[in-house]
Parts: structure tokens; sequence; C-alpha cells
């Protein structure tokens, strides 16, 4: 293991997105922390999703053009290759997300610069070997194993499963669908932990000129008007805690690592210095909304009653943060977004998580959803005896050689079907472990009459060629492409716990 060096933090102020600014603010920080990019430089933003519905959700292009410029200032003819890359979230073509966002444009204007979406590139499997882990290895898109120079660019928001979303959260986008949902359930902190064995940044900016609050995909806007940079994942993420008054060991997936080695979380082994302190940063943070709230409470007052249950590993947690019930709040919030009337035109309608041993007060022209394979009960609806059994497997029966990913259209097709087959029940069943964003929109729309933002004509045109050309190159490289190629030793010069540097990686194609 390579010696962490001083763990450092800048806080800097910045006006607005002005990409000039950023670019000068980006290329001060990388010179006060020594660093200069050199070989396959990488960086990773959130573009998590991006389009009318989603103006806060990801790092703006602005910025990106700003980090990508003084990238290019400072390491100069040492990068051999400057590149973008991401999978953003909720089943959406990557692609789209990069129209969407503005990067796709940005990218261009900036010279030399690559693209990586990364569903379509090879996913290279990764070994693990510490304490701890929740599997033996994973699969990461190559262009993120054979990294020389990784930039972390996260955006500064709360988040609904894991409290707040900055760089170890981030990591969440580096695998593709079929993967990245292995284990995003209520052991998600420790997947999100076990993923920093993959890579380490060895910088990293977040965009907090305007932060969001309350939630991921939808977040309210929030004027902090700030660049914060450093050089060491968990003391950076330790200290966009302090600034909005959370205590970083609550926050499993910053706290684990920190005790892996990867970092500190004590801000008193942690170098501060810009031009903004922090506790003029906390100031400016006052009233910050996180966003970790437990679903019944989130749906009080609503047309929809949640109920929830302990998750299958019971004595780790009594409630599945990292799963079902956080995708339904984000579902939820995002229909709110798209039909202001949304909550007045809500049909009324029961939704179950986990292991519920309680009452379902249910009417007899209102549904019951279960959702997730946890999802277990037994009880009266009006005058029909129902049991729901838990067909949860265990993760170790989940191989992510076999990872199997869905897009839009085939959950489209799935939750379609589990409709149809219970419309004559007051109960319908949806399983999947997690069950969703995307599926939970679509069940919530069909069952509770609202409009659906998947049927928008103004982003479908862009959507469907995305998605089209999504298909179209992945068929491609599957035909023609080598179906299994070495990427060369990973994670060379990483500063991280031994993990096997030497190993050389296996590639899987892209997916179907």
């Amino acid at each position: 293991m390579k010696p962490l060096a001083q763990p450092k933090v800048i806080i800097r102020h910045c006006e607005s997105y002005d990409p000039q600014a950023i670019r000068a603010i980006v290329r001060d920080g990388l010179r006060a922390l020594d660093l200069k990019p050199s070989g396959r430089t990488l960086v990773k933003p959130n573009l998590v999703a991006a389009g009318k519905l989603f103006p806060h959700a990801h790092v703006r292009a602005e910025f990106g053009e700003g980090v990508l410029h003084a990238l290019k200032d400072v390491g100069g003819d040492a990068i051999t290759e400057l590149a973008v890359g991401e999978r953003c979230g909720i089943t959406i073509p990557t692609r789209a997300a990069f129209e969407q966002s503005g990067f796709e444009a940005m990218v261009r204007r900036v010279p030399g610069v690559k693209r990586y979406y990364f569903e379509e590139e090879q996913q290279v499997e990764i070994p693990y070997r510490h304490e701890g882990r929740l599997r033996d290895y994973v699969f990461t898109p190559a262009p993120i194993a054979r990294a020389d120079f990784f930039v972390n660019m996260p955006k500064f928001k709360a988040h609904p499963w894991t409290t707040v979303t900055f760089g170890c959260k981030n990591y969440i986008g580096i695998q593709d669908d079929r993967h990245r949902l292995i284990d995003h359930d209520h052991r998600l902190n420790e997947k999100i932990a076990d993923l920093q064995y993959i890579i380490q940044p060895q910088f990293l900016v977040i965009d907090a000129i305007t932060a969001g609050e309350g939630r991921m995909l939808t977040p309210k806007p929030f004027p902090l008007k700030l660049v914060i940079m450093g050089n060491n994942q968990i003391a950076f993420d330790a200290v966009c805690c302090a600034i909005i008054g959370v205590d970083p060991r609550t926050v499993d997936h910053i706290r684990i690592p920190s005790e892996r080695g990867f970092g500190p979380i004590d801000l008193g082994q942690i170098e501060l210095s810009g031009d903004v302190t922090l506790d003029e940063a906390k100031k400016r943070a006052t009233g910050f909304e996180v966003g970790l709230v437990r679903v019944e409470k989130y749906f009080e007052g609503t047309a929809i009653t949640a109920y929830a249950g302990a998750p299958p590993d019971a004595e780790k947690t009594d409630y599945c943060w990292g799963g079902c019930p956080g995708a339904i709040e984000e579902a939820v919030e995002i229909l709110r977004v798209f039909d202001k009337e949304c909550d007045a035109r809500m049909k009324r309608m029961h939704i179950v998580f986990g292991a519920y041993r309680g009452p379902i007060d249910v009417k007899a022209d209102e549904k019951v959803i279960f959702i997730g394979d946890c999802a277990n009960w037994e009880g009266k609806l009006g005058d029909q005896l129902v049991q729901i059994k838990s067909v949860y497997k265990d993760r170790g029966t989940k191989d992510p050689h076999h990872a199997k990913g869905s897009d839009i259209y085939g959950k489209m097709v799935s939750v379609n079907r589990a409709l149809r087959r219970s419309h004559k029940d007051p109960y319908v069943r949806l399983e999947g472990c997690p069950v969703s964003v995307a599926e939970q929109i679509l069940a919530v729309v069909k069952l509770g009459g609202t409009k659906n933002p998947y049927f928008e004509p103004a982003e479908a045109v862009g959507f469907n060629r995305a998605y089209l050309t999504w298909r179209i190159v992945t068929m491609f490289k599957r035909l023609f492409g080598k179906k299994y190629q070495k990427a060369g030793p990973c994670l060379r010069g990483h500063a991280m716990p031994a993990l096997g540097a030497s190993d050389e990686p296996k590639a899987l194609p892209p997916p179907p």
C-alpha cells in the first residue's frame, strides 16, 4: 500500500457558472495540491439524470468545461488521453444524459476530449480481497480500470438512500446498470464502500455552486456558491458533510472506508485552505435539508399510505435504506415535477415494503402494491385472505458474471404484465431487488392515474435517438469486437489498501 498524501481540502468561492472563472479556480487548486494530470486522464461527473425534469440533479456543463480546460492547462503534453465517462441512472441511456445536460455539446467545444458511455464499454472484472467485502469480485468499465489519473467530479446533493452524495457515492456510476443494481439494497452503503477498492481519485472537485437539497433526482436548488477540491476522497467527503452539519461517522459509506484506511474523517487530520473558511461555508449551508426520511413519514398526508417492514438481514438494519423505499420517494417526486396536479389526481393506494406485520386499512376501490422480493405479509384485504411470501434470494446466489440488465422498454413490459395478472385482485406484486425508480414510476402512473413522464413528446425524440444509437453501438461491438480483452494491469499507481493490483483483469463484452 502506498502511503497516503497529506489529506487536503480547498474551499473556494465561485459566484456563478462562468467556465473561465471555474477554470482559474480549478487550475489554482491543482497547483496548490501539487497535482499534474498525466497519462490516461478520466473525469467522472455526476450525470445521473438531466433534462427539464432534472435541472439540478447533475454537474453543470459549464462546470465540466472549466475543469477540463484546467486539467489541460496543468497537465499539458503529459496527458495522453483526456476523457469524460459516466453511466447515468434510472434506465436512461447515458447518451441522452450527455445531450440533455449540455455535456455532449461542451465536450465537442474542448479540443481532444473523448466521451465514454460506460454501458457501451467492456466491463472489467476487479477482484476484492479485503475483510468484510460483500462479494469476491465486481465489474467496472474498462476506461475506469485503465485510468492513470482519475478525477471525481460529483454534484453536492442530499440523497434519500445514503443521506448525502459527494465523492464516494458518485462511484455508483462506475458500474453499468446490470452490475450497479447488485447489492443496491439494505447493504448499499457497504457496496459503495467496497467500490472504493476499484480506484481512488487523485483529484476531486465538486459542483457546489448550486447544490441540491432534500432529494437526489429532483433536488431543490440551494445556492452555496462554492467549488470544493481535494486529494483524498474520504477527507473530502468529511469536509462536505461538516459544511451541512452532518457527522460523517453517521454516513456508513464514508465511515467504513475511513476505518479501512482510505482517509481520515477527523477534521483535525485534514489540511483546510481556500478563500472561504469552514465556518463561512457552514453559514452558507444553514438550513440545508438532507434526504433521509422513512417512507411512512414521507407520504403522510398524501394519497399514498406506505408501510415498511424489516429487510432480510434484520440484524443489520430494520429498514432498507438503499433499496425500494427510497426509490418510491424519488419516483413520486419525479411525477410531481412532471405533473403539478399529481397529488390532486392521484388515486388512493397502499405500498408495502419488507416483512411488514401490521394491518393494512384498505377500502374496496384501493389497490395495495407489494414492492420487492423481500415483501412478506399475511392478512385480509377486504374479504380476501392474502399471503405474500418473500422470494428474496441471498446475495451469494447473484453472480455478477451472469447479471442481466433491462432497459425501459423491458421494464414497461414486465410492469404491465404484473398489473394485468392482478387486475381483478386487490393487490399487485412487483418483484425485484431492488425494484427500480423507473418500474415504480410506471406502476404508480398506471394505478394512480397520473401522467407518464416517459411519454413526454418533447423528451421522447432525443431519448429514442440515444436509445437506438446505444443498442446499435453495443450490437456492433459484440459482433465485431473482441469478446474478451485484456485491459492491462488495473489500478496501477493508486494509493489504496493492497488489492492485488498486479492481477490481470478479465473483461466482459458490453451488454446486449
